[in-house]
């Protein structure tokens, strides 16, 4: 974002701030909370504000704690109204609407007294084999260990005490939402990460609901699914308003009034097809962060169920095949973090972003198959290879060729490795792409990791001005959408409103690095064996 020189226009913002007439966009993502305000035309970001946070590994379980989630969100939210200070001498106190976003997938349940019943079991989770493998089954779908409905199931098939007092079951976005709205509702998007969802109604698939109702009613006798999820909701819906309870939640100080209103909550999938304008069939994203997806918006429905595949939707409720994989940047991030400490080391430190921009340039000096090298990121369980748990790991042969350069790629084809499995599945089926858009931190750095991963898909890849804010302003998007859906459709609106002057930069596959990156993945494939091996052994 660049802060604007123009006198009328910092006055102008200014004015919109003042008179509430601009919408913010909260994403709690897997490593950063962030906050983006935007004004009446959505492509004007005034302000951003962010929070860092870390999830935890207890008692065996991937989990963030709620005062993490409170603490971090009213960080966040203060770190933008001082940027708004800073820039503008004024101080929000309200908006014209607000979105919320987060990692989607997970399980929060609540007892009817809204107590948390077990820690938050977020997406990154893979104990829910038995439960998601038996409801693909029943469903004739693939239903991912992550998804909601995987854990509730497990929980019930391990006889978990909890499962007799559920009352409400959500996924992050959707807890937020509820607390700072009192309304349990969710977005399209989101929801169709918690319980399959039939596009003819745009609300959970009826017939399914039954089916899991069936399914568990010796076990659990009286639990009814439908009871349990949270309203479904398509962008443009009113999702409700921000009440005192909620403001106070966000803003201590007292200076946020209620009374804003709020967007239906989406996932991060959903906020990153909205912020890459790939809600259209034959339109796709790559989300790049602690995890690694890729979006597909179809336009006909998928001949066979594949369990590298997920089916969910757009915001809007249209089909969309998505490869999600557990694991994305953090692993490169470690390697990055590890040259930083022997630059300081050597008494001359560098700044982190001067660390990732000179081993992502060196990355393209490196051979087009990376010299051999085996980089795998797995730094917790990945079902698409396979994988019950992670071993980061870096393999080579003795007559791999071990450079700095070649190091780095293999770093870089590592992130998409999983990713590139899934994809491959999809053509198989026969998806075309006329363009994949690309999003999330890894991408800042321009050419590297955007050119490495057109080789990796071998499509032309978009990165757009907004690649690093990714979905915060996704979701202000999203809130920026509710005073027009009653005239355009959430497509329409994106390509004429928002993206209609957006200038994206495209690279298309170069033919040496889709062969190279051919070549590294078939010994990755191959070398899944020895991944599993370590998981075993260590």
């Amino acid at each position: 974002m660049s802060e604007s020189t123009n006198p009328q226009a910092r006055a102008d913002a200014r004015t919109a701030i003042l008179e509430g007439r601009t919408s913010l966009g909260i994403e709690l993502g897997s490593t950063r909370i962030k906050a983006c305000l935007v004004g009446e035309d959505p492509t004007e970001v005034l302000a951003v504000g962010s929070h860092e946070w870390e999830n935890r590994f207890v008692d065996r379980v991937w989990t963030y704690s709620l005062e993490d989630v409170w603490s971090g969100l009213r960080a966040a939210y203060a770190d933008l109204v001082a940027d708004v200070r800073r820039r503008y001498d004024a101080e929000p106190e309200t908006f014209g609407a607000i979105g919320v976003s987060a990692m989607m997938h997970g399980y929060l349940a609540f007892d009817a007294d809204d107590e948390l019943l077990v820690p938050f079991r977020t997406w990154r989770n893979t104990s829910t084999g038995v439960a998601a493998a038996e409801l693909s089954e029943q469903f004739g779908l693939n239903i991912p260990l992550r998804w909601s409905i995987a854990h509730l199931h497990q929980a019930i098939l391990d006889e978990e005490p909890h499962v007799a007092r559920i009352a409400f079951v959500t996924t992050l976005a959707g807890y937020v939402h509820w607390r700072l709205t009192g309304r349990k509702a969710i977005g399209v998007g989101d929801a169709s990460g918690m319980f399959p969802i039939d596009s003819s109604t745009g609300d959970y698939d009826a017939r399914l609901i039954e089916v899991f109702d069936g399914l568990v009613a010796d076990r659990a006798p009286g639990l009814h699914v439908a009871e349990l999820l949270p309203e479904v909701l398509s962008a443009g819906r009113r999702a409700g308003e921000l009440t005192a309870e909620g403001a106070a939640l966000l803003d201590p100080s007292g200076a946020l009034r209620p009374g804003a209103a709020l967007c239906p909550p989406e996932g991060d999938a959903g906020t990153g097809m909205v912020a890459t304008c790939s809600v259209a069939p034959r339109t796709g994203n790559v989300s790049a962060g602690t995890s690694i997806f890729a979006m597909v918006v179809l336009e006909r429905p998928l001949g066979h169920a594949h369990h590298e595949l997920d089916l969910v939707t757009t915001p809007a409720g249209d089909p969309v095949a998505m490869v999600h994989c557990n694991n994305g940047a953090s692993e490169l991030a470690a390697w990055v973090g590890v040259f930083a400490q022997f630059a300081a080391a050597t008494g001359r430190p560098v700044e982190a972003d001067a660390v990732f921009e000179v081993l992502f340039r060196e990355a393209l000096e490196g051979e087009a198959d990376a010299g051999g090298l085996l980089a795998y990121n797995h730094l917790a369980g990945e079902p698409i290879a396979g994988l019950a748990e992670g071993r980061p790991m870096v393999v080579r042969t003795p007559d791999s060729r071990l450079t700095l350069a070649n190091l780095m790629r293999a770093q870089l084809y590592g992130v998409y490795g999983t990713l590139a499995l899934g994809m491959r599945v999809l053509a198989g089926e026969g998806v075309e792409l006329d363009r994949m858009f690309a999003h999330g931190g890894i991408f800042r750095t321009a050419g590297v990791a955007q050119r490495l991963l057109a080789g990796a898909l071998d499509a032309p890849v978009a990165v757009g001005e907004t690649a690093s804010e990714g979905g915060a302003w996704g979701i202000a998007v999203l809130a920026s959408y509710l005073s027009a859906a009653g005239e355009l459709d959430l497509g329409t609106y994106l390509s004429e409103r928002v993206f209609a002057d957006a200038a994206f930069d495209t690279v298309d596959p170069d033919p040496e690095d889709v062969a190279g990156f051919a070549a590294f993945l078939d010994r990755y494939r191959a070398g899944l064996s020895a991944e599993a091996a370590a998981v075993e052994a260590l």
